[in-house]
Parts: structure tokens; sequence; C-alpha cells
């Protein structure tokens, strides 16, 4: 059965539009998952240590894989677009995160769903709120229109 995933994307590193364009092709290129809507991009403000404004969007996604299964397919696309890890909040060629899968609750050391920071994040929420306004969070009852009215999205513009 299918089920609706949000996943946001970020890039700061190289050609972070080619690069976001190619993940969304290889994302959408699995057979598993099917686009229903993607945000525009937006630059943002890095969170972390000194390092190049980012490119950012949200999509949201029709799967028939597992969330495991789904965040293998991101973790995937990220190496083959030479993600390395090696700073918290560093710089990086491609960052996909699994923010929403349906209205599931995980907590493992692998997955944690909703994702756990995606509250605090207006590089998340602003095109979050493009593509899926309604769409509330299954730990605060919220919905991400009004998560997003108590952040801060002066440093988030539209591309």
């Amino acid at each position: 059965m299918a089920e609706r995933a949000a996943i946001a994307l970020g890039s700061n590193l190289g050609d972070s539009l080619g690069i976001l364009t190619g993940a969304l092709t290889r994302l959408f290129g699995h057979s598993q998952i099917a686009e229903v809507v993607r945000s525009p991009w937006y630059r943002t403000k890095p969170v972390g240590p000194p390092q190049p404004e980012y490119l950012n969007g949200c999509v949201v996604a029709e799967v028939t894989l597992s969330p495991e299964e789904l965040l293998d397919v991101l973790l995937k696309i990220e190496v083959q677009f030479d993600r390395v890890r090696r700073q918290r909040w560093g710089p990086r060629t491609l960052d996909l995160d699994l923010i929403f899968y349906g209205d599931r609750v995980t907590d493992t050391p692998k997955l944690q769903l909703p994702h756990p920071r995606f509250r605090d994040r207006a590089f998340v929420l602003v095109p979050l709120a493009d593509v899926a306004p309604h769409w509330l969070d299954p730990v605060s009852g919220q919905s991400v229109t009004d998560l997003l009215k108590a952040v801060d999205c002066s440093d988030v513009r539209l591309l």
C-alpha cells in the first residue's frame, strides 16, 4: 500500500541546483517512488560552522517502500552525489532528510520520524509549507503552517 512521505533537500557545495535536480531525477526514477508535488528552491543561511549559503526545497512523494527502505534510497543518492559526512552541520553536496512518512512516529538508532529537528528549521518548514501546509506533525499535533508561524524565516529567500 502506498504512503506519502515528505523529503527535505539541501545543497551548498558544487553546482547545488544541478545536484538537487539530479537527486530528484534519481529519486523519482525509482520504481517505488512517485512525485506528488515539489516546492520551489530557496536560498538559506547555513546552520553550524561558517560555510556557503544553501539551496533548499521539499517534495512530497508517494512510496511503496518501508520508511527504512526509503531512508536507504535517500542515503544511496547522497553518496552518488559525493556526500561526505565530515562535520555535524557542515557543508555538503547533498542532504536528503525524511521529514514525514504518513503519520508514523519512529525512534530507532537508524531512523527518527518525524525528523527530530524539523520543527525549528525555517529552511525545512518554508518549502514544506509550500507542498504540505496542512500535514499534521504526529508528535505535536500542529500543522506545518502552524509550526512555521513559530520560527524566524528572515534568512529564507526564494531562488
